[in-house]
């Protein structure tokens, strides 16, 4: 018996731009990209048609909100006629989690591709929030085995946390994210000037994921947070960038020197709080935002690390307080609904957790602001009187 082996080493390039007014003509950063992404030798594969072909999807809700933005990237891409031609108008597509429970809307996607004629030298550009990003990330990842994708994300959420991963993906089974690849995208761009449209709820839900990476990674971050708290809660503009920019900067690092970028491990700090997070999305048929779960996640699983002595009392009431103060609520009714099993479904989420990611149970808890720990068993009792300590605490400033 004989072997033969080799390791194989990719190189992945991954670039966050920040712009305001990305479809201003003026504005040059998406026409460099989808230009600057051709390679001579891909020109001359095009041959006569040497304008590089885009496909855009377009969140309907951001369509309908800003009636002027289809028109405004229709004129964008007219302006450089000889270096981009867009392959039909803009695609609209609803977004929120509602696009994920539904494969037939990656095979609209798939079918748009085979359609124009895209090819991997060519791009797909989507334009929407983090739902949106991950189907038609799936999409782009799985036609011709890749097609150039590049985000620009429309909601807090995705610009400061979900746009900025290397992961795509639908739901199914009434799984979170059962289908997916880990796909580098070749450009994400931020434009903070789409988040203007957003409803207060949406430009919120982005916070919880700046709190999460700050509590595990920058304690320096977490003390401006605090500062800022309360501009913040009135979506002031210039905190919201900086938080941002820090938050999506600190996930970049993450991915790109945490040491595992595509999760073969069992070890998935970034998605502290997550655990139950997830379980409570689909628990609650995604009334709960992603952001709303994640920060009802965070917050029990603070609770959970000061009753295991791994936090300190006074910093995780920071952290809830911070929440609180952020415009958060730390409990949902979902908590307390009994599975068929005749526990908690929320406790469900545990086991979830480990068969999504596979081998043994990795949780992340806090062993301080800024300091991030891994535990591979959780204490279902000192959870259920987590739970209680967030029950309480809810009743207790719902009277004041």
């Amino acid at each position: 018996m004989s072997v033969v082996e080799r390791v194989i080493s990719v190189q992945y390039r991954h670039q966050l731009h920040f712009t305001d007014r990305v479809f201003a003509p003026e504005n040059p950063v998406l026409a460099s990209l989808l230009t600057g992404g051709s390679s001579e030798a891909s020109a001359t594969s095009r041959g006569k048609e040497s304008a590089v072909k885009v496909l855009l999807v377009l969140e309907e809700a951001l369509a309908a909100a800003r009636p002027g933005l289809t028109p405004e990237i229709e004129a964008y891409f007219g302006a450089h006629p000889d270096r981009l031609r867009l392959v039909c108008p803009p695609l609209r597509v609803v977004g929120g989690e509602v696009v994920k429970n539904d494969w037939a809307r990656v095979l609209e996607i798939l079918e748009r591709v085979h359609r124009h004629h895209i090819d991997r030298h060519n791009y797909i550009v989507v334009v929407g929030g983090g739902a949106l990003l991950d189907m038609v990330g799936l999409a782009a990842a799985t036609a011709h085995r890749g097609v150039r994708l590049i985000r620009i994300p429309t909601t807090t959420l995705a610009q400061d946390d979900s746009g900025v991963g290397v992961k795509n993906g639908v739901n199914a089974f009434g799984k979170k994210n059962f289908l997916g690849t880990f796909a580098p995208p070749f450009a994400v761009i931020n434009d903070f000037d789409l988040l203007f449209t957003l409803p207060d709820r949406d430009k919120r839900a982005g916070y919880v994921e700046a709190v999460k990476v700050a509590c595990i990674r920058d304690a320096g971050f977490f003390d401006r947070l605090e500062r800022e708290a309360a501009a913040l809660a009135v979506f002031d503009p210039e905190p919201m960038k900086h938080l941002i920019r820090r938050s999506a900067e600190l996930h970049l690092n993450h991915i790109a020197s945490g040491g595992d970028p595509f999760e073969m491990g069992s070890a998935r700090p970034l998605d502290f709080g997550h655990w139950a997070a997830h379980k409570l999305e689909q628990m609650s048929a995604y009334r709960l935002r992603h952001g709303e779960a994640v920060a009802i996640g965070i917050a029990l699983d603070v609770l959970y690390s000061v009753r295991q002595g791994l936090l300190a009392a006074p910093a995780g009431e920071r952290i809830l307080s911070l929440l609180e103060r952020l415009g958060f609520t730390l409990f949902d009714p979902e908590l307390r609904t009994v599975a068929p099993s005749g526990q908690l479904g929320v406790l469900e989420g545990l086991e979830e957790f480990r068969e999504h990611l596979g081998g043994e149970l990795t949780i992340t808890l806090l062993s301080e602001i800024g300091r991030g720990v891994e535990v591979h068993a959780m204490d279902l009792g000192d959870v259920n009187k987590a739970l209680d300590d967030l029950e309480a605490r809810h009743r207790a400033r719902s009277l004041i």
